[in-house]
C-alpha cells in the first residue's frame, strides 16, 4: 500500500494498472492462517488438560504432532476460499474447496485422538476439563460448519451471513477462549500457589457453554434464511434469533465475569495448592508454586516421555477433592 501510495506502482489502484482484488488476496493470505496461529496453542492446552484429567497417555502422540504441523502448513494454502463470489476464476474456486477440505483432516485427526485418550481413562471433571470438554464439543461444530462454507455451492448462498460469523465465533470464541479458560484454570493454582472454589468454577464453565451455544448457535439458522452481516434492519421473522442471541450474550458474559470474581479473591483467600495439585507430569508442576525467580536449583534430567499417566495406577488421586 504504502508502495503504491507513494511512489505510484500499480498493484491495487485499477488507474495505474491495478487490481483491487489483489488487495483482498493480500489480506487473506495474511489473515486466515491468524486464525490458526490462535488456535493451535489452545489446542496444545487441551492436550494438557484431557491427559491429565483422564490420567492416560495421549492417543497416538505422534500424529496429534504431526497434525499440528499439518494444521500450520495448509492454513497458508486456503485463503481463496474467502474469495469464492470474487471475480477469482472457478478453477481457482475448486482448488481452494478442495485445500479447504483437506485443511479439516488433520483437525479430525485431533479431536479423534483427544476422544480416544478418555476411552477408559480415570477421568475427574475438574474445572479445566469441563473447559476442555466444551472446547471439543465447540470447535467440532465450528470445524464442521466450516465444511459447509468450504464448498462451492452452499457458500454462495451463506457468503456475509450470520452463518459466517456463528462459524467463526465456534472456531475462535468456543475453540480458543475455551481454551484459554481452561488452561488459566489448570495453571492457575501455578501462578498465584492459591487454589480457587472448585464448584464456581464448575458453574462458571457451565455457564459458559451455554450461553455461548444460546449466542451463537441461532445464528447458524440467521446466516441459512439469509441475513447478511453488518445490518442492523432485518425482517420481523428474524427478531427471535436475534433475542435469544442477545439473551445468549447475557449469559456468556456472566459467565466470563465469574472467573474474574472468584481468581481476585482466591489471590488472598483461597486454599494454598502446593507445588502440584492435579498430580500432573510436566516439569513445571515439579517446582514450588508459585515458581521461585530461577525455577530449579539444578538442571531437570527427563527421563520419561511426555504424559505419563495411568489410569490404572492413579485411580485412587481423587482431583474432585481439590
Amino acid at each position: 500500500m504504502s508502495v503504491e501510495r507513494f511512489w505510484g506502482v500499480g498493484i491495487f489502484d485499477p488507474k495505474l494498472g491495478g487490481d483491487p482484488v489483489l488487495f483482498q488476496h493480500l489480506f487473506w493470505f495474511y489473515s486466515h492462517p491468524a486464525v490458526y496461529i490462535m488456535i493451535l496453542p489452545g489446542m496444545g492446552v487441551i492436550s494438557e488438560l484431557i491427559t491429565c484429567f483422564s490420567r492416560k497417555p495421549i492417543y497416538g502422540y505422534a500424529w496429534v504432532g504431526s497434525a499440528s504441523m499439518a494444521i500450520a502448513v495448509l492454513g497458508f494454502l486456503v485463503w481463496g476460499h474467502h474469495m469464492f463470489v470474487s471475480s477469482q476464476s472457478v478453477y481457482a474456486g475448486m482448488v481452494f474447496s478442495i485445500l479447504s477440505f483437506l485443511v479439516a483432516v488433520p483437525s479430525g485427526v485431533k479431536v479423534f485422538n483427544w476422544t480416544a485418550t478418555l476411552r477408559k481413562g480415570s477421568i475427574h471433571f475438574g474445572t479445566p476439563m469441563i473447559y476442555a470438554l466444551g472446547f471439543i464439543g465447540l470447535f467440532t461444530i465450528g470445524g464442521l460448519t466450516g465444511l459447509f462454507l468450504a464448498a462451492l455451492a452452499v457458500d454462495v448462498h451463506v457468503h456475509d451471513t450470520y452463518f459466517v460469523i456463528a462459524h467463526f465465533h465456534y472456531i475462535m470464541v468456543g475453540g480458543m477462549v475455551m481454551a484459554f479458560m481452561g488452561g488459566l484454570h489448570y495453571w492457575w493454582p501455578k501462578i498465584s500457589g492459591r487454589l480457587y472454589p472448585e464448584f464456581a468454577g464448575k458453574l462458571a464453565a457451565m455457564i459458559t457453554f451455554i450461553g455461548f451455544n444460546l449466542t451463537f448457535f441461532p445464528q447458524f439458522v440467521l446466516g441459512y434464511l439469509g441475513q447478511p452481516r453488518r445490518y442492523h434492519v432485518y425482517p420481523p421473522e428474524f427478531q427471535i434469533y436475534h433475542v435469544l442471541s442477545t439473551a445468549g450474550a447475557s449469559i456468556l458474559g456472566v459467565g466470563y465475569l465469574m472467573p474474574l470474581i472468584y481468581f481476585i479473591w482466591a489471590w488472598k483467600h483461597g486454599r494454598v495448592a502446593g507445588p502440584n495439585p492435579w498430580r500432573a507430569t510436566g516439569l513445571e508442576w515439579q517446582t514450588p508454586s508459585p515458581p521461585p525467580e530461577h525455577n530449579f536449583q539444578q538442571t531437570p534430567v527427563v527421563t520419561g516421555p511426555p504424559y505419563s499417566y495411568s489410569a490404572e495406577k492413579d485411580v485412587d488421586v481423587d482431583l474432585a477433592s481439590i
